[in-house]
């Protein structure tokens, strides 16, 4: 199962109101998309369905459905668009499936079911490693409202750079176009390692340790560590090497 909260908009300025407010074009829809601040800090990552022409669903994170919620209601002012929580179960199925929401979590074609009646095959582990190994953040661990987007290539999935104005834009696009991040989410080959532990590169601080499993990590980088380097990890010396994303 994959834990999810889910908020509903609909109405006949459901499309509108969400492309002001989102990231990404929900024209395009389903997609991935995230609620900015206007200083383009993350309040939460959100993926779009559009179940009628009217009728959006949003799927976040766990914790962040009513924040989702009460950030778009006081953002509605008179825009015709309800706002409502709304209860579903979510599977991850892997393989082409058509019906599903489209997920590239993982690194292999899969799909987000709702309310589909199976039950699961792989650990929480199991599919904790396969997200890191795809180098994709998620909140809490890789996500919060103290990274850019950028750092953590969320301006590859979650943002479209053609659409209209949205809270946070103008950030996004500087740095886009005109800026540089100095640090990037790295996928990393463990001795071994948990989130927190810093790394470090030729004695220097580089960067720290996001989530962990056995012999596979992500963290955040210093954008100048070479591909390939060999890092130590936390206080007793294990080592770490950059392998991509």
């Amino acid at each position: 199962m994959r834990p999810r909260e889910f908020v509903r908009i609909a109405g006949p300025d459901a499309e509108d109101f969400l492309q002001r407010m989102l990231s990404n074009d929900v024209t395009a829809a389903p997609c991935e998309a995230m609620l900015l601040t206007p200083k383009a800090r993350v309040i939460a990552p959100v993926v779009v369905v559009r179940r009628e022409p009217d009728d959006f669903l949003l799927l976040t994170e766990p914790g962040l459905g009513e924040v989702v919620r009460a950030t778009l209601v006081r953002a509605r002012f008179a825009a015709k668009v309800e706002i409502d929580a709304e209860e579903h179960r979510s599977v991850i199925v892997f393989g082409d499936n058509g019906d599903g929401i489209p997920n590239a979590d993982y690194g292999e074609p899969a799909a987000e079911l709702l309310d589909a009646e199976l039950e699961p095959t792989l650990s929480g582990e199991e599919l904790e490693r396969l997200r890191i190994e795809a180098g994709t953040p998620t909140w809490g661990k890789e996500i919060d409202d103290s990274i850019l987007p950028a750092e953590a290539g969320l301006d590859e999935t979650h943002v479209s750079f053609t659409k209209g104005c949205y809270p946070g834009q103008e950030p996004i696009a500087r740095l886009r176009h005109r800026g540089k991040v100095n640090r990037r989410l790295r996928v990393l080959d463990v001795e071994a390692a948990e989130p927190g532990d810093e790394l470090r590169y030729e004695g220097k601080a580089v960067g720290r340790v996001t989530s962990a499993v056995d012999g596979r990590a992500l963290g955040f980088v210093r954008v100048e560590v070479p591909d390939d380097a060999t890092l130590e990890v936390g206080s007793d010396k294990k080592t770490a090497r950059v392998v991509g994303a």
